[in-house]
């Protein structure tokens, strides 16, 4: 069954418009392109009637601009109306790749500014959208989302200072930590992981994976991606295993206390094929020197998937370990900005989330149970199903 025949007969909540931020121009030209196909494909008899205009269109996204002075500030611009609609409004944080003038310099963006623009744009709105949903893929300051000492909670600020501006929910992937959803819990916080879209990109590639207890093991990188690993493990019926980090706790280098060694608590890997799962790639040193140990234990291949690439640090490590043979394939998704030269990597593959994120967007707009977009437990078994076949 289509997903969308869960949407026939389903009015709308109001009118759909997307802004789509020029941080995931990319993504969002996707997301537009699966609505506009799923709106015309759906069988909804009453699109005619005045309570579903606007429900079938060629585009849904809102001409706006998000100019900047000289001085470095800037201002937003909506060119069309959005009294009434159901308002999505995209962004990356994590995107780089756009400058901006200040002073005769050129100044690269950095997830500051990134959520400053947001801010205009929500400020842009001046309350008058039926409701404002962000999508933030990766959670800005999703990294500092809890205290130890005397710091800031900058995540949890983000989140109340959105819902202070009226924003009515935040959509994410894969956050570091979900439960700073807390930090506002009469708000709405959606969190989704993107399993299926890494499973059915592994499958589509590598195409003589054995799938059970006897031949792959899925791991967990460190603790706080362990109940990931569990979840993945258990739908693929495999088991699961983990690294936990030793550190230094008398040094503190960029923010963090280095890590000393990775100590591994899980079944024995020795022939299996092994998957990595974790939220993100960020310099990646902690990566390689996990896939670097399941080599000597001697894992038969070794499969990283994370949500979000970002490699601070570029590809020389992964160039060098691939070269090695640590690791056999890397897999991320669009989600956020990728820097050019990965696609000029063979260990590279990409998952697609537009169609996800798509439904996502679709299915709310509907106000309609997220159960069969969050839950893709039988979606798994089918395609698991399909590839042993």
């Amino acid at each position: 069954m289509k997903i969308n025949k869960f949407l026939e007969n389903k009015m709308p909540a109001a009118p759909l418009k997307i802004i789509v931020m020029d941080s995931i121009k990319d993504l969002g030209e996707k997301v537009n392109d699966y609505l506009v196909e799923f709106r015309r494909e759906i069988n909804q008899p009453y699109h005619d009637s005045p309570a579903f205009e606007g429900y079938t269109m060629d585009n849904y996204t809102i001409r706006f601009q998000v100019p900047r002075f000289g001085s470095g500030e800037g201002k937003a611009i909506l060119n069309e109306t959005i009294r009434g609609k159901d308002l999505y409004i995209m962004l990356d944080v994590l995107n780089n790749s756009l400058t901006y003038e200040m002073h005769g310099y050129k100044n690269h963006y950095s997830p500051d500014d990134h959520f400053q623009d947001l801010k205009r744009v929500i400020a842009a709105t001046a309350g008058k959208a039926h409701r404002v949903t962000v999508i933030m893929p990766f959670m800005y300051e999703s990294r500092q989302h809890k205290r130890t000492d005397r710091e800031s909670l900058d995540c949890a600020t983000m989140l109340e200072e959105l819902y202070g501006m009226g924003v009515n929910r935040v959509i994410t992937f894969d956050a570091h930590d979900p439960s700073v959803q807390n930090s506002a819990p009469l708000c709405g916080f959606d969190n989704f992981t993107p399993f299926y879209q890494f499973l059915r990109t592994l499958l589509s590639n590598i195409t003589d994976l054995t799938i059970d207890k006897d031949h792959m093991l899925v791991i967990s990188p460190d603790e706080g991606a362990l109940n990931r690993a569990v979840y993945f493990a258990n739908v693929l019926g495999v088991d699961t295993g983990m690294f936990y980090k030793r550190r230094d706790y008398t040094q503190v280098v960029n923010g963090k206390n280095p890590i000393v060694a990775h100590e591994f608590l899980g079944d024995n890997v020795e022939g299996k094929d092994v998957i990595i799962v974790d939220d993100m790639i960020s310099s990646g040193g902690s990566m390689i020197d996990t896939a670097r140990q399941l080599k000597k234990m001697k894992a038969k291949r070794v499969f990283i998937c994370c949500t979000f690439g970002i490699f601070t640090d570029g590809l020389e490590a992964f160039d060098d370990a691939y070269e090695e043979g640590i690791f056999d394939r890397v897999i991320t998704t669009n989600l956020t900005y990728r820097i050019p030269e990965l696609y000029e990597r063979e260990y590279f593959i990409e998952a697609d989330m537009s169609k996800f994120l798509a439904s996502i967007i679709d299915f709310s707009n509907h106000d309609v149970s997220m159960e069969k977009v969050t839950t893709p437990t039988d979606k798994i078994r089918k395609v698991l199903s399909y590839y042993n076949k």
